[in-house]
């Protein structure tokens, strides 16, 4: 019955959503390969070895071992981030995703530097906590552990909007998220009570073990595909 799935695991399935996932062909192929889309960003990486990064390794584990998991293109532990701010990427060149003072045909390593002289002046904004609030089956949707947390975010946001140069139609209504993978083919409707049931297990013991995310602070990166984001510049919160 559709009342016993999440409306982010019917997403995912092929009866519920037949479109073709959106990143398919431009972000990775088939085979799970991902492929050359170079872009810039900020995020929060995982922090290396600390007690939430090993039980976001596990939660991420229960999707590998899923039947299914071949049907879906994972990135690294190393790349496993999430994202404060989206940055322009080569395959969105249009309004408003690109500043309305740059030509759309500038090079992506000539916006990165133009990205870089801007930050220069950024003033860092306040420290904040976050929890995952769901998992999905590409990962976690995650957001500030308090309203204060949220706050702090929002004006993380609205600060780099203002030095990027343009703010995405979602800008307002962005869902933080840490993404394990993406999909190739839309789970079958055989395969999702045994998928809801792997989600709705992981995010118990993310809640009760990982209450809040340890993350590295803000970084503006550049990136060729999804397997590594280089951090460039880094945004130590102020204390």
């Amino acid at each position: 019955m559709i009342s016993a799935f999440s409306p982010a695991l019917l997403t995912y399935s092929a009866t519920h959503n037949p479109t073709p996932p959106r990143h398919f062909g431009t972000r990775y192929d088939a085979a799970g390969t991902f492929l050359r889309e170079p872009g810039n960003t900020v995020v929060c990486h995982l922090i290396e070895g600390s007690p939430s990064q090993q039980v976001i390794m596990e939660a991420r584990q229960s999707f590998l071992e899923m039947p299914e998991t071949l049907q879906f293109a994972f990135t690294p532990i190393s790349s496993l981030h999430m994202t404060l701010f989206q940055g322009i990427i080569e395959y969105r060149r249009r309004l408003p995703y690109w500043p309305q003072d740059v030509a759309l045909d500038t090079g992506i390593e000539r916006m990165s530097e133009i990205y870089l002289d801007r930050l220069q002046s950024f003033a860092p904004l306040g420290p904040f906590d976050v929890e995952v609030t769901e998992v999905t089956p590409v990962g976690l949707t995650v957001n500030g552990a308090t309203a204060a947390d949220r706050r702090v975010m929002k004006e993380w946001r609205d600060a780099f909007a203002a030095v990027f140069g343009y703010r995405h139609p979602d800008h307002d209504t962005y869902e933080f998220h840490i993404t394990f993978c993406y999909p190739i083919v839309r789970l079958q409707e055989a395969a999702l009570p045994a998928w809801q049931d792997m989600l709705d297990r992981a995010l118990a013991t993310l809640r009760e073990n990982a209450p809040v995310i340890a993350l590295r602070p803000p970084a503006f990166c550049t990136f060729d595909d999804m397997n590594h984001f280089e951090e460039r510049l880094v945004f130590a919160p102020e204390a």
